[in-house]
């Protein structure tokens, strides 16, 4: 099948759902503050007619999602989400070193808390969220790690990693927003500063992993979405130095 979208890479796919590898810059679905933007369930439909979203991913955010191909399969997997029996594994590139290994940030969050519309830390009105990180490589002034999110709040990870003080890499509303480039740790890089291409430019979270139940079947599941090229160079070149 011709897929209308090449970027996409179809990950499982059968008669009741679909998985895809998100590219980072399109949003899940439709997003009505900016209407002429190509959602990714609107690209993919031509191909595979109505598609129910059963969640979503940041715009900037790269990785596995599901969309349900019917009504009951849309309304199984959502239950599953609902009740907190899928789990979700990303990975991030922390803009600083922690000083654990492994942390658990528990802290209640509030959506559109603020004039910027983050998510924010609210004791008195935050729904209840919990975040495990773990440590998985260490690079220069960089962290790579695992965050296993046991609720699924709007920002979780991005604003629980901020409150832990490492802010996710090139997060403009977390953190500094600053894209990596290689010439911040080779001195004798040369490069024209106009010319660099930045080793990742957009928030550096990548949704690894999704594990769930078989709306039909009842099987169990587990679909994995390999590192996106710019994710996979930026480990690998701060892994070097």
């Amino acid at each position: 099948m011709k897929h209308p979208l090449k970027t996409v890479q179809v990950l499982f796919e059968d008669d009741a759902l679909i998985a895809v590898a998100k590219p980072a810059g399109i949003p899940s679905v439709h997003d009505g503050n900016r209407p002429k933007d190509p959602d990714l369930a609107s690209l993919l439909e031509p191909a595979y007619a109505k598609l129910w979203p059963v969640h979503r991913l940041d715009r900037d955010t790269s990785g596995v999602i599901l969309f349900a191909r019917t009504e009951e399969a849309h309304r199984a997997l959502s239950a599953q989400f609902e009740d907190r029996d899928v789990h979700k594994t990303y990975h991030a590139i922390l803009a600083g070193m922690p000083t654990w290994d492994e942390r658990t940030a528990d802290a209640p969050l509030l959506p559109d808390g603020d004039r910027r519309h983050r998510t924010l830390v609210d004791a008195g009105n935050g729904k209840p969220a919990r975040t495990h990180f773990r440590v998985l490589q260490r690079l220069k002034r960089f962290a790579l790690v695992e965050a296993s999110p046991e609720t699924g709040r709007t920002h979780q990870i991005r604003a629980h990693a901020a409150v832990l003080g490492v802010p996710i890499a090139v997060d403009a509303l977390y953190g500094d927003g600053k894209p990596i480039y290689l010439s911040q740790f080779k001195r004798n890089y040369r490069v024209n500063a106009d010319e660099e291409i930045p080793l990742i430019g957009r928030l550096a979270l990548h949704a690894l992993r999704i594990q769930f139940t078989h709306p039909v079947t009842g099987e169990a599941l587990e679909v994995e979405a390999p590192y996106p090229k710019d994710f996979s160079a930026t480990v690998n070149q701060l892994g070097k130095l």
